[in-house]
């Protein structure tokens, strides 16, 4: 659907707002998978890096792949001597299987286990990280790719899930500091080592002539990416987990495709027909664009065409009703420095920098309120403001939103669960408070949610 057809019909919304929560039956229960977060060494450059966190000792976390509509059954155990606790990112899932630590589940200790259940209702590319400790353990490894099948085949002869992210390491390949103070205060901490799936310019093979679906998954604490794909044939066919109801235009040269942390963009491209021929996706930063992967034909050319690909299933979500909406405002900026003491097992920076309407997050289980109340079934817009110079992409826990206007550009009117707010930028979405409970609402950059820039909001 087209912006200008859901302006239109944005008055016949579904009859009491109906959630997208419960359009799928719920299938016969799973066996549990076993998911183990404990320590782990990996040679990301060079010498082998002690002191990682995985779902395996000696690797990345695995890609985890669900259906849609059957139940997703997990035994997270915790073998690290922190806490811990699991999150489903872009997941619509039941309040108390959100994984956010004092707000839907008390935290795992060591030697502690969670099961998690749920039935994903949504096809897509999501993806899975720690929201206890968050900074140090996202920081050591511990994020991974989380895909829910198409109903049907759309016909890729490849489908190529890609995890980018950062680590801060020193010359003898081992960690230094994970953030630090001046970087919190801005625009994040930066790694000293890109990689793509735990692998420095990683060159993947594809079919020759063949079609491909490149599932980019921004899992850094910090990097906003900005990709470029010079002269790819594609298409952008989903972002954030959803497939796109408006064009979003195929990255190029000086109009990069912009991915936050926590955003995602599943991309269809066609591979060069002549074996060997090469297509590079880069990362546009200051001085030159840097390599994230390369994919490299081989084989006969299989001459397939992008037009031959079966359409994305649709995933099940309440149409918002504009007529009858209640606009509440956020604005995300600044808070005078001060220490942050933790009052519970989740960590700290030590310090608060930044704030939602005023007020700074004062610890994990400082019993603070919802910065808003939402009633179940109703139609909301939320404007974003972003009061400081420095880029935010606001995630919100268990709905959708779509985006309707920009002060600065043009957004496309994609569902999504994480809004890129850039510098003095406001932003209005709308959503359907369809899923009860209290939905944690924060910047993913992570030494900005440590540091203050995250709340939750309630849906009775």
């Amino acid at each position: 659907m087209k912006r200008r057809q859901f302006l239109a019909s944005s008055g016949l919304a579904m009859a009491g707002g109906l959630s997208g929560l419960s359009l799928l039956p719920r299938r016969a229960e799973a066996s549990p998978l076993s998911l183990v977060i404990q320590p782990a060494r990996y040679a990301l450059e060079g010498a082998v890096t002690e002191g990682m966190v995985s779902l395996s000792p000696d690797g990345p976390p695995p890609v985890l792949r669900l259906r849609r509509g059957e139940t997703f059954v997990a035994e997270v155990t915790n073998t690290l001597e922190d806490y811990t606790a699991m999150h489903w990112h872009g997941l619509r899932v039941p309040n108390v299987m959100d994984g956010v630590p004092y707000l839907t589940q008390v935290p795992m200790g060591p030697g502690d286990s969670y099961r998690y259940e749920f039935t994903p209702q949504d096809a897509g590319t999501f993806w899975y990280h720690p929201h206890c400790n968050t900074m140090a353990q996202m920081a050591r490894g511990l994020t991974g790719v989380l895909i829910v099948e198409d109903d049907e085949d759309p016909g890729f002869d490849l489908d190529l899930p890609v995890n980018l992210r950062d680590w801060r390491l020193g010359d003898d390949s081992q960690f230094i500091d994970l953030f630090t103070a001046r970087g919190a205060a801005r625009a994040g901490t930066h790694g000293t080592v890109m990689t793509a799936n735990w692998q420095q310019e990683p060159v993947y093979d594809a079919p020759a002539g063949g079609l491909v679906r490149l599932r980019l998954v921004a899992t850094d604490t910090t990097r906003i990416y900005r990709v470029q794909l010079p002269g790819a044939e594609g298409q952008i066919i989903a972002v954030d987990g959803h497939p796109v109801e408006e064009d979003v235009p195929m990255p190029t040269e000086g109009a990069p495709l912009i991915l936050g942390p926590g955003q995602r963009a599943d991309i269809a491209l066609r591979i060069p027909g002549q074996e060997g021929a090469e297509l590079v996706v880069l990362n546009e930063q200051p001085g030159r664009a840097r390599t994230l992967l390369t994919l490299r034909a081989t084989g006969a050319d299989r001459g397939r065409a992008l037009d031959e690909l079966r359409p994305l299933s649709a995933n099940p979500i309440a149409m918002p009703d504009l007529s009858q909406a209640e606009t509440i405002e956020f604005v995300f900026g600044w808070s005078p420095e001060q220490s942050s003491e933790n009052n519970g097992f989740c960590g700290t920076l030590g310090y608060t920098f930044w704030s939602i309407n005023r007020t700074a997050w004062p610890g994990d289980a400082s019993g603070t309120g919802p910065l808003a109340v939402l009633e179940r079934g109703k139609t909301y817009v939320l404007r974003l403001r972003n009061e400081s110079p420095n880029d935010h992409p606001i995630h919100l826990h268990g709905l959708l939103f779509m985006p309707l206007a920009s002060n600065q550009r043009y957004v496309p009117a994609n569902w999504t669960d994480t809004a890129m707010l850039l510098e003095q930028e406001v932003m209005d979405v709308v959503l359907v408070a369809d899923n009860p409970g209290d939905w944690a609402f924060h910047c993913h950059v992570i030494e900005h949610q440590k540091s203050g820039l995250t709340g939750y909001l309630r849906v009775t």
